[in-house]
């Protein structure tokens, strides 16, 4: 039988919002920055082999603060060299929220950007067709291997685009994050699109281990206030729970049963700590990096 629940990237604006408000309620692009500053300075010291120019890919890019942020460790690292530097993101939106922080902020004059309003499939697609042959010396798909049919084909693509000392940077959630636990469990009924996987770092390391791929791997702690799910009715609340479950409308649609489930699910030890009146959410992160295919 077909699910009634439909993925919640099928209404951009709601997305977005949600996505908005789960980045004021989590602390997790403030775990990434710490990671992006203490952390990965030491792996982009390795690559580009001492070239003047790098070309760096970033898959699903958002709206590009972290990417900026990036960007800017790396010129630290490598200074004086240009960056052509591909940005892929399906979001017309977002896109535009990218290019809008570009023109703002002074000092890029060292990297071309090169925007491509496209899927990570429909880039590769667009890659092969034009039979490409540029290397990059970086790659960056953060939080992004939800929204692919085939999470191991992707990295295994962008894999074999590395130059000599390129490194694949993917950040997702942690295996043993809240949101793993919840996926563990309604897999079967949230996870029913063509496009929303419900992918951890623990099933990334599962492939990677079963191609005998080596790679590094990082635990970002990271925690999401998640308290208003459970006011029935409140709007934030609403817009948090489609989030957390991917779901257009989760509170509206879903079966009474599996809202119930999923509330006290959220609410378990396993995915929340209770404090202060508060619901305190895991929403550790995962960081995997993988060298050039030897």
């Amino acid at each position: 039988m077909a699910s009634p629940l439909k993925s919640l990237v099928h209404d951009d604006s709601r997305y977005q919002k949600s996505f908005e408000l789960f980045l004021e309620r989590s602390s997790e692009h403030q775990c990434m920055r710490d990671f992006i500053h203490n952390l990965l300075p030491d792996i982009l010291a390795s690559i580009g082999d001492g070239k003047s120019h790098l070309n760096v890919i970033g898959v699903g890019s958002g709206a590009g603060e972290i990417d900026l942020e990036m960007l800017s460790e790396l010129r630290l690292k490598h200074p004086g060299v240009t960056v052509d530097n591909e940005v892929v993101e399906p979001s017309g939106q977002q896109l535009h929220n990218y290019r809008v922080l570009v023109s703002q902020k002074p000092g890029l004059d060292y990297v071309k950007f090169n925007w491509n309003k496209m899927t990570a499939s429909e880039f590769e697609e667009h890659w092969k067709v034009k039979k490409m042959t540029k290397k990059a010396d970086f790659i960056h798909m953060i939080q992004m291997l939800y929204y692919v049919k085939d999470p191991g084909a992707t990295i295994s693509f962008f894999q074999s685009l590395l130059d000599k000392n390129g490194k694949l940077l993917i950040i997702l959630v942690s295996g043993e994050s809240g949101w793993g636990k919840l996926w563990r469990t309604y897999r079967n009924q949230l996870c029913n699109t063509e496009i929303s996987q419900c992918v951890t770092t623990g099933d990334i390391k599962s492939f990677l281990d079963s191609k005998g791929v080596s790679y590094q791997s990082y635990e970002l702690p990271s925690q999401m206030d998640i308290t208003e799910c459970f006011t029935e009715g409140d709007e934030k609340g609403e817009l948090l729970l489609d989030f957390l479950t991917e779901v257009l409308d989760f509170s509206k649609t879903a079966s009474p049963e599996l809202r119930t489930g999923v509330l006290q699910l959220l609410r378990h030890p396993d995915c929340s700590v209770e404090s202060n009146g508060k619901v305190i959410f895991n929403n550790n992160l995962g960081v995997i990096v993988i060298d050039q295919l030897t």
